[in-house]
């Protein structure tokens, strides 16, 4: 792709050329600089309002700019004057030769109204700085000006390109009633302005610059004749072509030092914008030092994160693998031969996410961060969705899609699945219906297949919306993480046995050990694991067997056997793969008593 040639400029250029819309909404990556290129084939990293201005800037066309607390500008010098004398034959149905006779043969009243009414522009102008309210009216006005006409033809020859940046502040979102009156002010103006179908039908075009269309008051935003045009995050190529450029023009002694090639570290960098590109180079290159991969890692977290919030998403970073998994020696080999391989894949063959379930307790996030640690790739955890996004939801999701769409391979790690993600029902709050339905789409969305990977972890897998579990999504794969059994309890109870006594057990002892664990989890193997190990640490000496089957048999379970066994049936009956079941060969039959046992309980109240 060329450096400067952007794609949203070109879908941006087709809708208004075609007449598609008269009023665009650029969202997305709007802060953010980019290429432009000078005179002279020098390339220059601009604002957005730079780049459009200077790619808009065609004949026939006047360019109008307003930004919030400036004033409303025009690109070149000679169309304010034009602007000028069109508003003003507008105003009093004159041309300037008409204009300047009826001066001439008025009263000196009405020669001093008219000459009042020469310098009404200016100041309308002038008072428009910081008055969003009355720039905006005036703005509408100078598209009515425009397609007027006196005598037959048009009053100004040129149409008008209007570019208003902050429109998420001037037309700010939420409910009427909470709005102030300037705020509904211009909601209405602006609804009066894009519904006119005098505009819509003329040459003038608007564009409005905003993060999110969902900024946008949704009488505003949400109107047909409105279309929103994405402004993407930087590709590897042009963060590739940036680098370059910045190292260019850095003295001898400053330029960028690198552990690896500029294409690695372009490739390493993937989620960040210019903006945050810039600092990271800029402070590597003042700091005369190498840039590391450990520097850039550091760098997209901290951005991403910004962009994000913290109590939205947080990396992930675990550092111990399967070799450190004790016991489920079936699932650990299911996920080295089967399910690391798909993951790893990037074409059809790829696996869109899985959901793990399980009763609480038995290690369903320790098993899977240390998948995700042999992965190897960028783990990002969501947390906090549901209470975050209530009244934003919209706008943090864009961001989420655009740094989905930014990395290269990215799994997203979602514990609590089942709080996280409500449904779609008719008695779900809509910001909830809308959350859940956009998850679920990019979840099956084919660009993403092979380069984001679902992980949702839940102990009731029943209240995950069926829409996620249907194949297409994580309900390809269904993975149960059930309590260890035979070989993998006496794994567990080794485990628990470590560095807390002197020799090993002998067989009638593990036996008596083994009898007293029945039924226990990965977690309560590791409490009881963290309770030997301090009385050993207090009694300084190992423990003798007397000591460690007290401790054991002082143990009592918490009352949640049922909750978790309902649990535990859930998984057996949504489980995905037959091979994964502790009996393979299980059919209908056990189906129906596992079934029947959840009713059972269930009636007891048990959920």
């Amino acid at each position: 792709m060329n450096l400067v040639d952007y794609p949203f400029l070109r879908s941006a250029g087709r809708i208004l050329n075609a007449g598609q819309a008269r009023t665009l909404v650029l969202s997305g990556n709007i802060h953010d600089l980019f290429a432009l290129p000078g005179e002279n084939g020098a390339v220059e990293y601009v604002p957005l309002i730079n780049l459009l201005t200077a790619h808009w800037n065609v004949p026939d066309h006047i360019l109008v700019v307003y930004e919030l607390n400036g004033p409303i500008r025009f690109l070149r010098s000679g169309d304010r004057d034009k602007v000028r004398d069109a508003w003003l034959k507008w105003r009093t149905g004159l041309d300037s030769n008409q204009l300047a006779v009826e001066v001439m043969l008025s009263s000196g009243k009405v020669q001093a109204e008219l000459e009042q009414m020469r310098k009404t522009f200016d100041a309308n102008l002038s008072d428009a700085v910081g008055n969003p309210t009355m720039a905006l009216e005036l703005l509408r006005q100078l598209c009515l000006c425009s397609r007027s006409t006196l005598s037959g033809q048009p009053i100004l020859r040129e149409d008008l390109i209007v570019i208003i940046e902050g429109a998420d502040l001037l037309i700010p979102e939420g409910e009427i009633t909470h709005l102030s009156d300037a705020d509904r002010h211009r909601i209405t103006i602006s609804q009066d302005w894009f519904s006119d179908p005098g505009f819509m039908n003329g040459g003038d075009c608007v564009t409005l610059l905003a993060e999110s269309r969902s900024l946008i008051n949704r009488r505003v935003a949400r109107l047909p004749q409105i279309i929103e045009v994405a402004i993407p995050s930087p590709d590897a190529a042009q963060r590739e072509q940036f680098i370059l450029w910045f190292n260019a023009r850095q003295p001898p002694d400053r330029k960028l030092r690198l552990w690896g090639s500029v294409e690695e570290l372009a490739k390493l960098t993937a989620g960040l914008s210019i903006h945050a590109l810039m600092q990271l180079l800029k402070g590597a290159c003042h700091e005369g030092r190498t840039l590391s991969p450990q520097d850039i890692v550091a760098k997209v977290e901290e951005y991403i994160q910004s962009q994000l919030g913290e109590d939205i998403v947080e990396f992930k970073k675990p550092t111990h693998t399967l070799d450190a998994v004790v016991g489920f020696s079936k699932l650990k080999q299911f996920i080295r031969t089967e399910l690391i391989p798909r993951f790893r894949a990037a074409g059809p063959e790829a696996l869109p996410g899985a959901a793990v379930c399980g009763p609480i307790g038995s290690g369903k996030t320790f098993i899977f961060e240390a998948m995700a640690s042999e992965l190897d790739i960028v783990v990002l955890t969501l947390k906090n969705i549901r209470s975050k996004w209530f009244g934003e939801t919209d706008v943090i999701f864009e961001r989420l899609r655009r740094v989905l769409d930014a990395l290269a391979k990215v799994m997203i790690f979602v514990d609590e699945a089942d709080t996280q993600f409500g449904g779609v029902g008719a008695d779900t709050h809509e910001t909830e219906r809308r959350l859940t339905g956009k998850i679920q789409a990019m979840m099956s969305d084919p660009q993403l297949r092979g380069r984001v990977i679902w992980l949702l972890m839940t102990a009731r897998i029943h209240l995950l919306s069926p829409d996620i579990r249907r194949p297409g999504r994580v309900g390809d794969l269904i993975i149960p993480v059930l309590d260890p059994e035979g070989a993998d309890h006496e794994a567990f109870l080794r485990w628990t046995l470590e560095k807390v006594m002197d020799r090993e057990p002998a067989p009638e002892e593990l036996e008596r050990l083994n009898r007293a664990t029945e039924g226990y989890s990965a977690a309560s193997f590791a409490s009881l694991r963290s309770e030997l190990r301090a009385k050993a640490a207090v009694k300084g000496a190992p423990l003798e067997f007397a000591e460690v089957a007290a401790v054991f048999d002082d143990h009592i379970a918490p009352a949640i056997t049922d909750t978790r066994r309902y649990q535990t049936l859930q998984a057996l009956v949504n489980c995905t793969r037959r091979s994964l079941l502790p009996d393979p060969a299980a059919g209908p039959n056990e189906r129906r008593a596992w079934e029947a046992e959840i009713r059972a309980l269930e009636a007891r109240g048990v959920r």
